[in-house]
């Protein structure tokens, strides 16, 4: 076949392509979409992606189902993700410690973080508290420091895994104050949380949003939050730059994401519907409910603070030694 012919053929194959990729992504989505949350349910990740799904549904008019794919600290579910079809219809909420440390704290990842993925947008940023069940004897994050030295074994306290963000805080609570913690890592946090309501563990580093019901019932003892400021949902609970640790400010941030090479119509509608849920009142209202400050803003954004983390945390790691267990 001559070049020129070549050529034509290929003209005409496009143009009867392109009307239908574009057609739909136009109808975009016509059929329900998968949220992956990468952790068992009732951690942070799961109760934010579950009220995410929920009005994304109502949003784009075609159900958004969650379904918990834990193991490996994340990598599991994060993985289906960034190996599904860049189609729309396969979407990651997106953890902090799961993208920007397990990078560092791995020896290797089955994703690349920042070339796997098209983000759509970050939820909020998720505020991190330590609490201890009603038979621990101390009070305030001086009693825990105070006790933990005098242990010879240390207190043992409970995370949604190794090398998540609640540990990385753990540790850099050692690290600063001396204290003599021991971690113990569970498989999500809710399973952590139950461990410490049983009274089987003394203390758990988690998210607010998985532990506001229980501290604000009674059920366990809030100690401190690792955020600049109070959490709005638990307002009397006071920091851990107050109770004595300068400078000691870790939050988590939750998000979603895409596979890589989604079309960028179909990113921008998912971002749209996104940030019309965290700027909505009952949006707001339902994610302070969790400790989680809503942040709504562009792909781009959220793209930067990605790779800006995992510079950050890559020191951090690999000081700390942590390895996943």
């Amino acid at each position: 076949m001559k070049p020129s012919r070549c050529l034509l053929l290929a003209a005409v194959v496009l143009s009867l392509l392109t009307p239908l990729t574009s057609s739909a992504q136009s109808n975009y989505p016509n059929r329900p979409i998968r949220l992956i949350i990468p952790f068992t349910p009732g951690g942070v990740t799961d109760t934010s992606g579950r009220f995410i799904a929920e009005q994304l549904s109502l949003k784009l008019g075609q159900q958004v189902v969650a379904e918990n794919k834990p193991g490996a600290s994340g990598n599991i579910g994060t993985q289906m993700v960034a190996t599904a079809e860049p189609d729309g219809y396969t979407l990651l909420l997106g953890y902090a410690g799961t993208l920007t440390i397990n990078p560092s704290l791995f020896d290797k990842v089955p994703f690349d973080s920042v070339k796997d993925f098209a983000p759509v947008g970050k939820i909020g940023d998720a505020i991190l508290i330590l609490v201890a069940n009603n038979d621990f004897k101390g009070k305030t994050l001086a009693d825990v420091i105070a006790f933990s030295k005098k242990d010879p074994n240390g207190i043992s306290y409970g995370t949604s895994g190794t090398g998540g963000t609640p540990n990385i805080a753990g540790e850099l609570l050692k690290q600063k104050t001396g204290a003599n913690l021991v971690h113990v890592p569970y498989k999500g946090g809710g399973q952590a949380l139950l461990d410490l309501l049983g009274g089987n563990i003394p203390l758990v580093y988690t998210a607010v949003a998985g532990a506001n019901q229980y501290v604000s019932s009674g059920r366990i003892k809030a100690i401190a939050v690792s955020s600049a400021k109070r959490s709005p949902s638990l307002p009397d609970v006071p920091t851990f730059i107050e109770g004595g640790v300068k400078d000691f400010v870790i939050d988590d941030w939750v998000g979603l994401l895409a596979p890589a090479k989604t079309p960028k119509p179909i990113v921008a509608k998912l971002n749209q519907a996104l940030n019309e849920i965290l700027n909505s009142t009952e949006g707001k209202a339902r994610l302070f409910a969790m400790g989680i400050t809503p942040s709504p803003g562009t792909p781009e954004k959220f793209g930067e603070q990605i790779k800006s983390d995992l510079a950050r945390f890559a020191p951090i790691v690999k000081g700390l030694q942590a390895k996943p267990e």
